[in-house]
């Protein structure tokens, strides 16, 4: 069995093992860590091969992690190697996915075919009570993994699930300007959207493939492609904190995520493409206290950073970034069942438009 791990900003690990059924549950044998990783001394290599074979084969990433971990530490304390170990673009947890990989209990973005959806601009609300369905949905496997574009035709606010409502949301501007106040699944913060100023799109994803990664990792590792696409756009991004996108003029774009406990992962991102900050700093009091804090006091300042910097239509914007994503893994168009879309509206009404849930966090 062969398993990879590219490590998100580092390098390559490969495992190569096999499976010892005959003692009746299966272990590991004929372990090889191999890879374009640095890693001193060189015996220190054969530490970790030694130290995963004879583990059991449904050993969890984080107990692999950790034996790996310990065996070396042991080996350096013991004189069994020369020197300190030192593990350069790689560390245990990498092995550890790579071994879950080659058993087949991690799975890789080649390893799954995303059914693309673009249904068009529906209601806020419901589009956050999609993103809930469509988890659903792959947990109990009536769908595959999903790339869903988002499009609205409404003024909306998206707060987290755990942001305060009085907090985030000023009730004057939100009556003035008409916004609809959606309380979204996932955590992080607040977004301000009008129809045609946000890019949106959700991620449905296995857990197997995130398989011992952190919430902090799997961002990096789901959001890699989209640092790509804006490269190609001719943006200079990269990552900031724990999950946002930023370039040179600032903020671009925030993450978020919610795990369900039948194995499905929702992430989703909102890139800036054309926002009015004055707006914004009426419905947000967050937003305008981060605001003022970059001197943002113009009636017509503008937070426009995908369409000052790539000179494309919003459309344009997000065709770019489904052919980025379909040339660089399996894809196929998709719609909504009509099920799916009769669940989604009836959330709406028992969930996403009650106060109860609205106001869960007053």
């Amino acid at each position: 069995m062969h398993g990879e791990y590219k490590v998100p900003g580092g390098k390559l690990v490969a495992v190569d093992l096999a499976v010892d059924e005959s003692t009746g549950h299966g272990v590991l044998t004929d372990v090889r860590v191999s890879g374009d990783f640095f890693l001193e001394p060189d015996e220190a290599l054969g530490v970790i091969d030694t130290a995963l074979t004879g583990l059991p084969a449904t050993t969890g990433t984080g107990e692999l992690a950790r034996t790996v971990t310990e065996a070396l530490e042991k080996a350096e304390q013991g004189g069994e190697i020369a020197g300190p170990v030192a593990m350069v673009g790689f560390d245990a947890r990498a092995v550890a996915v790579a071994v879950r990989r080659a058993l087949g209990l991690a799975t890789t973005w080649e390893d799954h075919t995303f059914e693309v959806l673009r249904p068009g601009p529906l209601p806020p609300r419901t589009l956050a009570a999609l993103d809930q369905v469509l988890t659903e949905e792959l947990a109990a496997g009536r769908r595959g993994p999903t790339l869903r574009f988002w499009d609205w035709d409404e003024r909306a606010v998206f707060i987290g699930s755990f942001q305060s409502y009085r907090n985030e949301i000023d009730e004057d501007g939100v009556a003035e300007h008409d916004v609809t106040v959606v309380r979204r699944i996932s955590g992080g913060g607040a977004m301000f959207m009008e129809a045609g100023n946000c890019v949106t799109f959700s991620l449905v994803v296995p857990g197997s493939l995130v398989d011992g990664m952190s919430f902090e990792q799997s961002y990096a590792f789901l959001d890699t492609w989209v640092l790509g696409a804006l490269g190609e756009l001719g943006v200079e991004a990269y990552f900031s904190g724990m999950n946002d996108v930023a370039s040179p003029g600032g903020k671009l774009a925030g993450s978020a995520q919610k795990r369900l406990a039948g194995g499905a992962v929702l992430h989703h991102m909102t890139m800036a493409y054309d926002i009015d900050a004055d707006k914004m700093m009426q419905v947000l009091r967050i937003g305008r206290e981060k605001m003022s804090d970059k001197g943002t006091r113009s009636a017509n300042k503008r937070v426009d950073p995908l369409r000052s910097q790539t000179g494309m239509t919003r459309d344009d914007v997000v065709e770019a970034f489904a052919v980025y994503f379909a040339e660089r893994h399996r894809t196929e168009p998709s719609d909504l069942r009509p099920e799916e879309l009769e669940r989604a509206q009836d959330l709406v009404r028992t969930k996403f438009d009650t106060a109860e849930w609205i106001h869960r966090v007053p």
